[in-house]
């Protein structure tokens, strides 16, 4: 396993990370989730992210239960809150109250006295920015989170946070977690650099759009039994990425990748990692083979003709 700093903190993460978006508490039995972090935990990955809205917190019970047994100073424990938990009008956003009180739901789902990185799933125009802020150094003042961050963030809102954290003293943030991966590039034309510029490092999710850019889909053909899209239970948001060309675009992909003796997998994971901004790529898997698929692109340096190829083939 490698690991990156998390933008310009001190936090080492691995570059693969296990995410639980459609997985924990859905897909998954209890059991499986065990075994899966287990295989997980024993490859390197110290990164595990989880949402307090995944399948309404089950996502996190199920993450607390496995991870239980485990040198808990050796885990990245990451988790979010922000999309509405009940019909109140405070139980969502990022109001100091909606934070507060969620992560400690947060915590007695997990079974954990503390998560290491507290992200704030989406932007909040309902609330100030500065109220955020201060109740993520609250809570960073407490020893209730280590760092905080956020998820899918606009370039401008990144900035103006980081600027009102240095203004106050206030902890910053030290991450986003946007969507990227081949398909959907359009973090690099400003997230990225804005990033840079105030210290924040990627947490990408969905870097396979959602199984997509595996080449497991065939154009024209019925999603394959046991897949995602096959799945009513997760397949919900992969139809994005199920167009025909985009289909077709994996397939090509597969060709590309075998050319040079790889899986499809390691080039889409791969090409996320190629950048140094991105600090780790968060998969998702339903068992041990499909996270072993994934874990054979860390050590993976794409040649220069085949990044050639891929930009003219998914231009950003």
């Amino acid at each position: 396993m490698r690991y990156r700093s998390l933008g310009q903190s001190g936090l080492k993460v691995s570059v693969v990370g296990l995410g639980s978006w459609l997985t924990f508490g859905n897909q998954l039995g209890s059991g499986d989730s065990d075994r899966l972090v287990r295989a997980a935990f024993d490859a390197g990955v110290n990164l595990f992210d989880t949402a307090d809205v995944y399948k309404d917190g089950e996502g996190e019970r199920a993450l607390g239960r496995a991870i239980r047994g485990l040198p808990r100073h050796k885990l990245v424990l990451a988790t979010k809150c922000f999309f509405p938990m009940s019909d109140d009008p405070n139980d969502r956003g990022l109001s100091r109250k909606h934070v507060h009180e969620s992560l400690a739901a947060s915590l007695q789902r997990l079974q954990t006295d503390y998560v290491d990185l507290y992200q704030c799933h989406r932007f909040d125009p309902e609330t100030p920015v500065l109220e955020t802020a201060m109740a993520m150094d609250d809570l960073i003042r407490r020893g209730l989170a280590l760092y905080w961050g956020t998820s899918q963030w606009p370039a401008e809102r990144l900035a103006e946070v980081v600027a009102l954290c240095d203004a106050r003293g206030l902890h910053r943030p030290i991450g986003n977690q946007p969507l990227y991966n081949l398909f959907e590039r359009g973090i690099e034309h400003d997230v990225l650099p804005t990033s840079a510029r105030c210290g924040l490092g990627q947490l990408v999710y969905s870097p396979l759009a959602q199984g997509v850019l595996t080449g497991k889909y065939e154009p024209g053909k019925p999603p394959p039994a046991g897949t995602r899209a096959a799945d009513e239970r997760a397949n919900q948001f992969v139809g994005r990425f199920l167009t025909d060309e985009r289909v077709r675009k994996a397939q090509r992909l597969v060709q590309l990748a075998q050319a040079h003796g790889l899986t499809a997998t390691q080039v889409a994971l791969a090409f996320c990692l190629r950048l140094r901004e991105v600090s780790s790529v968060l998969v998702g898997a339903r068992d041990e083979a499909q996270l072993a698929g994934s874990l054979a692109a860390v050590d993976v340096e794409l040649p220069a003709p085949l990044l050639a190829a891929l930009q003219q083939e998914f231009p950003a």
